[in-house]
């Protein structure tokens, strides 16, 4: 079973580029299609605990979503910043690799 794990888009260069560049080096990944299987709350949290990042971070501010929710509210807690994630999970920059209990 692969050790590393990549939250990957297809339709996103840079996340091709990431798992052609894995793929080279011979790494097995298991691929997760972010977009038709998204990361749950849990998942999302331990995402950014690895990161040490905060949930507006890991997003994507360019994003419609992002405007239409109006997620740029300085008032929104983290549980419902990461709840837009889980909701809209074209909001999540990509591509995200997991190894070894790393990001």
């Amino acid at each position: 079973m692969p050790k590393t794990t990549i939250y990957h888009n297809p339709r996103c260069s840079k996340s091709r580029q990431t798992l052609e560049l894995l793929d080279t080096h011979g790494i097995e990944v298991n691929i997760i299609e972010y977009l038709k299987t998204p990361p749950g709350i849990e998942q999302l949290e331990e995402i950014l605990k690895l990161l040490n990042m905060q949930p507006r971070e890991l997003m994507r501010t360019s994003e419609s979503a992002y405007k239409d929710n109006a997620l740029d509210d300085p008032g929104l807690s983290r549980e419902q910043l990461i709840q837009a994630m889980v909701d809209h999970p074209g909001l999540i920059q990509r591509p995200i690799v997991l190894n070894k209990g790393k990001a």
